[in-house]
């Protein structure tokens, strides 16, 4: 059973560590240091598609991972 959910941890962290590389970027590093601009906007079309599916991708680690630390 450890295995399984190994396994699947690892597909899973591979998977979102490609979709938030696939995400795009914000306005550059001028945005940490206050550089940013004050444009606001709403996600669309593959930019929201992949904002659900890190968070989906990011709460099935945390499970697998509380799931691997219950069965040991």
């Amino acid at each position: 059973m450890k295995e399984i959910i190994l396994i699947f941890q690892v597909l899973v962290s591979i998977s979102l560590v490609i979709v938030i590389l696939l995400q795009q970027r914000g306005t550059g590093v001028g945005a940490a240091f206050g550089g940013g601009g004050a444009v606001y906007r709403s996600k669309r079309g593959v930019e929201k598609l992949l904002y659900y599916t890190t968070i989906i991708l990011g709460i099935i680690f945390a499970a697998l991972a509380l799931s691997f630390i219950l069965i040991i």
